[in-house]
């Protein structure tokens, strides 16, 4: 395979400073920018809403959740909003587990299948309506299961009346509902996709809190300055590893036939086909580690000690990736496995090589020394294959990083900078600085500014 590019189409073309610039003074995107700031503030402003619980102390709160790596990563992703118990505290897991079912059952279902493929905005629509209907069950059940959860950690919490613990939930339900409702309003009168710009605030919130654990780790002296170094160094070399992957391409040189319009001749040149090393982002991972915790979700919902707990802990224990145990191997490579697995699904789903094939023969296109035809569709299969691979790769060393980053120095949270959150930021980023750059390049061209 070819090297990996730097360059091309995924690459931006205007300086931060001049895509700011242009963007802030350009009457159609100031008003998207201003807005999707607006929901940012809503949202921190939810996370640090309570819903008031009787007798549950916030300190009890940050014990039960060292050592959980389920729970850290629901209150991560959440901006530290189950920490604070707020009413965004289930945030966007239970979206996320919802649309995960639906994908699967859709792929299993030839009927659906051919629905979402024929559809168009109605079968749209239709998904669209069951994923709702499916969160919203994921909203009471996991809301139990936390309820359960905190039982077990926090005794005032077992002298609960049933119509608190039915309060709660219903405020956990809105508020997880009511953040749909927001990334639906963030794609429409934003920029990009608003369940993405909502996890990626989720992540941007909760850095503070990382920085300020480190700087005090620091200055009580159970962290060393040369690990703090090693952090910071640590975390810049992630970066660049992460935006290089995420704009690294593959382009393969596609050669136009001429044609004759009168005493115009048209066609001839050569242009290239981009194919994205890292064309799922980071669906893969998050489809992965939702299957991944998914026993530990529905464990939670079971009391301790029960037979379906037990069972459901041994799974977690087997599914769970880590390197402190035999245990967390297994569950690495199963982590692994479904990145790649996910990676081929999604790339098999977005990029039709059938009918990217069909469309260069019907255009009188093809590749240098590639016939038209079952040939191309070969080539392209190949070339997909391997750069899928590549990427499988990419994003499983991401997803395993924060596991390894940790042993570097022990810091509560000190994952966040690494790994999956930091692929997050940097792909919902550079996706949203691509957008804006490309609404102010079509309108430089076409005369509009």
């Amino acid at each position: 395979m070819a090297a990996l590019g730097m360059g091309g189409d995924k690459s931006l073309k205007l300086s931060l400073s001049d895509t700011f610039r242009l963007a802030w003074t350009d009457e159609d995107l100031r008003p998207r920018i201003m807005f999707i700031l607006l929901m940012f503030g809503l949202y921190a402003l939810g996370v640090h809403v309570p819903v008031p619980i009787p007798g549950v102390d916030p300190s009890e709160m940050t014990k039960l959740l060292e050592g959980n790596s389920f729970l850290g990563l629901v209150n991560m992703f959440g901006g530290g909003a189950f920490k604070r118990l707020s009413v965004l505290a289930l945030g966007l897991n239970p979206y996320i587990t919802a649309s995960i079912i639906l994908q699967v059952l859709t792929f299993a279902n030839p009927a659906w299948k051919q629905e979402m493929q024929e559809g168009g905005e109605y079968a749209r629509r239709q998904q669209n309506r069951r994923t709702r209907l499916l969160t919203l069950a994921l909203c009471v059940f996991q809301g139990l299961g936390l309820l359960t959860l905190l039982s077990q950690g926090i005794p005032a919490v077992n002298s609960m009346g049933i119509l608190v613990r039915i309060a709660t939930i219903v405020f956990w339900t809105a508020g997880a509902m009511f953040l749909l409702w927001m990334g639906e309003q963030l794609s429409e009168k934003g920029i990009g996709n608003g369940v993405s710009l909502l996890i990626f605030a989720g992540i941007v919130i909760s850095l503070p809190n990382v920085v300020t654990s480190l700087y005090g780790a620091v200055q009580a002296g159970t962290v060393p300055m040369w690990q703090a170094a090693m952090v910071v160094v640590a975390f810049i070399a992630m970066t660049w590893f992460v935006v290089m992957f995420s704009i690294a391409q593959r382009r393969i040189p596609i050669q136009h036939m001429r044609r004759n319009y009168g005493t115009k001749t048209l066609g001839g040149q050569t242009s290239y086909l981009p194919i994205s090393v890292n064309m799922a982002g980071v669906i893969p991972i998050i489809f992965a580690i939702s299957l991944v915790y998914m026993p530990a979700q529905f464990m939670q919902a079971f009391p301790a000690g029960s037979p379906v707990h037990n069972v459901l802990s041994t799974i977690t224990d087997f599914m769970s990736p880590n390197f402190a145990s035999w245990k967390g191997y297994v569950g690495a490579a199963f982590y692994t496995f479904l990145i790649f697995i996910f990676c081929y699904l999604w790339n098999a789903m977005v990029f039709n090589v059938e009918d990217m094939s069909n469309q260069l023969k019907r255009h009188g296109s093809y590749i240098p020394g590639i016939r038209p035809g079952k040939q191309t569709t070969d080539f392209l299969n190949g070339v997909v294959s391997r750069v899928t691979f590549v990427g499988a790769v990419f994003l499983a060393v991401v997803a395993l990083t924060p596991y390894m980053f940790s042993s570097i120095a022990a810091v509560s949270g000190l994952s966040l900078i690494a790994g999956t959150s930091l692929l997050i930021m940097v792909s919902v980023a550079l996706e949203t600085m691509r957008q804006i750059e490309a609404n102010i390049l079509a309108k430089q061209y076409g005369g509009g500014g």
